[in-house]
């Protein structure tokens, strides 16, 4: 698959929560593409980090209320996708929650779980395409999500888009320790 010479050919699709689950596998591909370093890794498997681990996550996260998924087509073939929900600090930042501006845990607040794109359409502006369809989705005051430390490209995009280091985090005590990273959008 190769990229078009310009992004305007690239079209940006939503879907709710009943719409996720026949898309599951497209995304899990992307998601695959788009990490290859993780896929048939067995320590990134060990720490949840595969393509059967993102489809119980997205299946998981199914049942909260204004759950989106956006994903990118070019030619009718999806190039990127990503996922949030509105959320609360509670849920979202967990034991961090006392380290994050108050506002971030009072206001509005979308929880970021993936934005992936496919490496032949990475660095033409579709996970900031991705990012933006969700934040006009939810319409968030705040947006937090986790990334690997050792994610550097993801880190450019989140850097570039506004994001700022909240601190480390891990889902479980054994599990892979991720950076928290935290976006205001002002009104």
């Amino acid at each position: 698959m190769t990229a078009p010479s310009t992004r305007t050919d690239v079209v940006i699709r939503t879907y709710g929560p009943g719409q996720v689950p026949p898309l599951t596998d497209v995304v899990a591909d992307i998601w695959a593409d788009a990490h290859p370093e993780l896929v048939d890794n067995p320590g990134a498997q060990a720490m949840g980090l595969s393509v059967p681990a993102l489809q119980r996550q997205i299946t998981g996260h199914l049942k909260h209320a204004g759950f989106v998924l956006v994903i990118a087509y070019a030619g009718g073939s999806a190039v990127g996708f990503g996922y949030a929900f509105p959320c609360d600090a509670t849920y979202w930042f967990g034991p961090l929650a006392d380290q994050v501006p108050e506002a971030a845990r009072t206001e509005r607040l979308m929880g970021l779980c993936e934005l992936a794109v496919r490496p032949p359409w990475q660095s033409q502006g579709i996970g900031t395409r991705l990012h933006t369809a969700l934040l006009q989705a939810i319409n968030p005051r705040w947006s937090s999500l986790l990334a690997l430390p050792s994610n550097q490209r993801g880190h450019d995009l989140y850097t570039r888009l506004g994001y700022e280091y909240a601190g480390p985090y891990r889902n479980t005590p054994d599990g892979p320790e991720f950076d928290l990273l935290l976006l205001h959008i002002p009104e």
